[in-house]
């Protein structure tokens, strides 16, 4: 996946065993010069930094290690827990720092934020806390979790625009008629100071080496805290960028040297969508960070799949960022032994998301293959191809008869090794059916797998019935065999749940002459049946 590297100036020498006041951030300038923009960077954030007013409503998160991931990628995975904060995201620290250095009169005024979720939170808690009104506007996007969750914090919400950017118009106008202090969610030197408190818990929880730090972008005021302290005290440590293919506004300002507005954001990671990133935080950003990257979807995915696994926590898209880009570094480098820490950033995703991520972390794995498949549309050849996926996990089996000649299959196989799917692909051309490896198509991932099928003129003597299947290898093949050779079978849909039990959609076409023994078949299957053929909506739209 394509990376970026910031324009950097000469790094001062790394001095780790020194206190902070004794690093380059507080080097004089040379004789006759004035300070490098990174010296000046460094000089100014790092004493607020140490003095940040967080802790009155942040915690202290555990840097925890990621044992099962961690043994996967042969590099040791250190996670900072931000998603464990009291409002699930690290957002509270920035935000009640600056709410903690406003005058008692501003106070008075009350203050306002737009935020797609996770900062209206921290403003909302911090207004909470010291007793201040605190109008928040949020996108129409933001999951619902983040809406009820400033509400419940007694925040006055108001719905405006599709991304942060639309919000952020509003709340200016608003806060301008009402005279309200606006709190930045990211464009603000209190507000990056108050994040930059992260790294200093991680410098202090690992005093051991650390090769890389691994940062979700949004607006960039996490990754310019978190960069500014690194490179004051530890400046040996990369600092790595993470953003989503389709909200990379930060990578593609480096690249162009100057802030580019993106047209559009993508909404999965909605965290991290925001069209323009700050002006300070570029300016930061260009001279601190090491290298940026993107990661898609089904990465995120996989990654959020990842986290749960190693802490039992489910994390948010944004969350996932830095976790998918680690995974993707030590695959693009194959470096091993190295001590990799990444911030899981948030975890405020609605509960109904999570179909949508179990689905896609297996394609984000690698772990799932899409084919579509063309067969010879004559008895037998259904069953042939079946016997050929032998031991293979099937996760999804959509056929729906429509030629006379040949048989469209889309189907999704199990894979234990990345790469996989080429061989896949492969055997079933040599053994006579032609194939398409999916797995990488987005249309296919997002929607034709759920339209495979539809009206077919070649229904004659079709029955539709629905079959549970114990989820274990051979039952599909158990359920083939016993079919007699002349019941063909012109319908078939399954997908792979999760559950004990799977559940299969089949339509058969059996002869007039055969129905008795069609009834036997029926009765000695241990697999639980529902006949469907009456059922209004196959007639609608099956038959």
């Amino acid at each position: 996946m394509p990376t970026a590297r910031a324009k950097r100036s000469t790094s001062p020498a790394s001095v780790p065993d020194t206190p902070p006041s004794a690093t380059a951030a507080r080097r004089k300038p040379r004789a006759g010069t004035g300070p490098t923009p990174r010296e000046a960077i460094l000089s100014r954030y790092l004493p607020r930094i140490l003095t940040a007013k967080v802790y009155d409503v942040a915690r202290e998160t555990e840097l925890e290690t990621a044992r099962n991931l961690s043994a996967r990628l042969g590099n040791q995975v250190l996670l900072k827990r931000e998603d464990n904060q009291p409002v699930f995201s690290f957002k509270l620290r920035g935000a009640y720092n600056k709410m903690a250095h406003l005058s008692a009169e501003e106070l008075a005024r009350g203050v306002i934020c737009a935020s797609a979720g996770n900062h209206a939170q921290g403003v909302a808690l911090g207004a909470q806390r010291l007793g201040c009104r605190a109008l928040i506007v949020m996108p129409r996007t933001t999951p619902q979790v983040k809406v009820d969750a400033v509400r419940a914090l007694k925040g006055e919400v108001v719905l405006e625009g599709d991304s942060y950017s639309d919000a952020y118009e509003t709340a200016v106008q608003i806060a301008q008629r009402d005279h309200l202090t606006f709190v930045h969610p990211f464009d603000d030197p209190l507000v990056i100071a108050g994040q930059g408190t992260i790294a200093m818990e991680i410098l202090r929880q690992h005093q051991g080496p650390i090769d890389a730090v691994f940062v979700a972008i949004g607006g960039g005021g996490l990754i310019s805290g978190v960069a500014a302290y690194l490179k004051a005290v530890r400046p040996e440590i990369r600092v790595i960028g993470v953003q989503t293919t389709d909200s990379d506004a930060m990578m593609r300002s480096v690249q162009a040297g100057k802030r580019v507005r993106l047209n559009d954001v993508g909404l999965f990671a909605d965290g991290t969508a925001v069209k323009q990133v700050g002006e300070e935080t570029f300016r930061i950003a260009r001279e601190l960070v090491d290298e940026f990257m993107v990661v898609d979807t089904d990465a995120v995915c996989a990654a959020i799949k990842d986290v749960f696994q190693d802490t039992r926590s489910i994390i948010e898209p944004s969350g996932g960022l830095s976790v998918a880009a680690v995974k993707q570094y030590v695959e693009r480098t194959g470096c091993t032994g190295k001590t990799f820490v990444a911030i899981t950033c948030g975890a405020n995703m609605n509960f109904d998301r999570l179909r949508f991520v179990a689905e896609r972390a297996e394609m984000g794995e690698e772990r799932e293959a899409l084919f579509a498949v063309t067969i010879p549309e004559e008895r037998g050849s259904f069953r042939r191809f079946c016997e050929l996926l032998g031991p293979r996990s099937v996760t999804e089996f959509n056929y729906r008869i429509s030629d006379e000649r040949v048989a469209h299959i889309f189907v999704g196989v199990g894979m234990s090794r990345r790469g996989e799917s080429v061989e896949i692909a492969d055997t079933f051309r040599q053994h006579g059916f032609d194939a398409i490896d999916l797995s990488h198509d987005d249309l296919a991932k997002e929607h034709l797998r759920h339209m495979v099928g539809g009206h077919s003129p070649l229904t004659e003597n079709e029955r539709l019935f629905r079959f549970v299947f114990p989820e274990r290898p051979g039952a599909l093949m158990r359920f083939l065999s016993s079919l007699h050779p002349s019941w063909n079978i012109s319908l078939f849909h399954y997908r792979n749940q999760g559950a004990d039990y799977g559940r299969i959609l089949v339509g058969i076409q059996v002869p007039r002459s055969d129905r008795a023994s069609f009834r036997r078949f029926l009765n000695t299957l241990d697999y639980p049946w529902v006949e469907e053929s009456d059922n209004p909506v196959y007639r609608l739209f099956l038959r």
